[in-house]
């Protein structure tokens, strides 16, 4: 696992020094050689929370550390799949899973709420251009 540090006290432009020697110009994008390009999937505020998110993300993977004034937080970066969404909590996910179990098994489901989460799913698969699977609907 590798943790990249911001230093705070670098005033070269704003750029910031790295421990893996890879220029903050070039981008996360330039880290990998192969595969899609690492993202920002999510920000937390531990150092033990950001370290348990980075072990649930598959693929390539990258966590951050930042200094935000006085304060550190730490970004994770990797592939942008619903899969990766889902390893970290994010956008009611993992009550879609529930819900989707539910109805496929034949079990009363919250219609309503299914229909709430897809709707956001379909605001947030434009901003970050994925697919909704048409399983999900």
């Amino acid at each position: 696992m590798v943790v990249d540090s911001l230093d705070p006290d670098n005033q070269n432009s704003g750029q910031s020094a790295r421990r893996d020697g890879v220029s903050p110009r070039r981008g996360i994008e330039s880290t990998l050689s192969v595969g899609a390009p690492l993202q920002h999937l999510h920000t937390v505020e531990t150092k033990d929370e950001a370290e348990e998110k980075l072990l649930k993300l598959f693929g390539p993977k990258r966590l951050v550390s930042d200094r935000d004034g006085t304060e550190v937080v730490y970004k994770l970066f990797g592939e942008l799949t619903w899969r990766n969404l889902y390893a970290l909590d994010l956008h009611n996910l993992p009550e879609l899973k529930i819900i989707l179990s539910q109805r496929d098994s034949g079990d009363a489901y919250d219609k309503n709420r299914h229909g709430e989460i897809i709707a956001a799913l379909e605001n947030i698969s434009r901003v970050l251009g994925l697919t909704i699977p048409p399983h999900w609907r």
